[in-house]
Order: C-alpha cells, then sequence, then structure tokens
C-alpha cells in the first residue's frame, strides 16, 4: 500500500493536509498530536520510520491569516523502503513550544537546539536545551524574521565582538 493510503488509514483524523510535491510528501499534523504520531511513525511496522534526517524551524513572518507564525519540519526516512516523509508541525508565537523527539531519534538533539537557538521554540523534555550556535548571553534569535538587523538589535550583536 502506498505511504499516503498507510498514513491515511492509520491517522484519518489526525492529519491537517497532505502535500505531495516533486514526488516528496509532507503531512501537516497538529501540535498536540506531534510526539504520539511520530513515535507510531518510528514504533510501527507500517512505517518504520527509523532515520530522522533533520528538524528545520520555520519562521513564517507575517504569519498567514489564522495560522501560527512558526513551523517545525521533522524529514524522516524508512531505511528499509527507501520512503521519505516530512511532518510538519505549527508553533504559535505567543507558545512557542513542542515536545522533544530526542527519546525517539537521538539523532534531534543538536537540531532542537538550533531551532531553540535561531527560533526561540522550546523543546520539552530535552536533556540539554541550551544554544548551539550563538553564546549563551546572545539576547535574541536571530533566524526570526522581526530580529533587527541594523539599529538596537545590531548594536547589540557588535557590543560583543
Amino acid at each position: 500500500m502506498e505511504l499516503q493510503a498507510r498514513l491515511k488509514s492509520r491517522f484519518a483524523d489526525d492529519i491537517l493536509e497532505f502535500i505531495e510535491f516533486r514526488g516528496d510528501l509532507t503531512i501537516e499534523i497538529p501540535r498536540e498530536k506531534q510526539f504520539s504520531i511520530l513515535k507510531a511513525l518510528r514504533e510501527e511496522d507500517d512505517f518504520s520510520f527509523d532515520m530522522l534526517i533533520d528538524v528545520i524551524g520555520l519562521d513564517n513572518y507575517p504569519p498567514p491569516e489564522g495560522k501560527p507564525r512558526f513551523e517545525v519540519i521533522y524529514l524522516l526516512l524508512a531505511t528499509k523502503t527507501n520512503e521519505r516523509l516530512r511532518v510538519k508541525v505549527r508553533v504559535p508565537e505567543d507558545d512557542p513550544r513542542l515536545q522533544s523527539v530526542t527519546s525517539i531519534w537521538k539523532a534531534a538533539d543538536w537540531p532542537e537546539r538550533e531551532t531553540y537557538d535561531m527560533f526561540g521554540i522550546v523543546f520539552e523534555g530535552h536533556h540539554n536545551l541550551k544554544r548551539l550556535l550563538m553564546w549563551d548571553e546572545f539576547p535574541a534569535h536571530p533566524l526570526r524574521k522581526d530580529y533587527a538587523l541594523e539599529g538596537q538589535g545590531e548594536e547589540r550583536v557588535l557590543k560583543y565582538r
């Protein structure tokens, strides 16, 4: 059975959207179901996505009407079947939190830290959630689209040089 059909069969009401682009499938899932769906994608025989390729943060500033500002995208690979899947979770600006998936894939460790560092999205339950690229005292999250490139923001950054 094709991946999209298996996903529809297993997660019928939990998948908000299916997007296929150039042969790659992306699903959008609700934040409240993020951990349980990702765990099932890893552990259930119908899927067996045993490899987390990356965790990506995305800032949709200004946010599309009626949609949260941030997205976290998980890139998954099932090595036995060579199936790839992107899983998108929207994260609101006023509560930028998701559950860490390091207990599912250890490979999520540094990508979650990078996403936290650059976008300020907190991964609850992460064993070592601290900045990865910027220094601990850095006052902002530089990949947010509203990050000041000039003026006060720039002055604060240059002060540390």
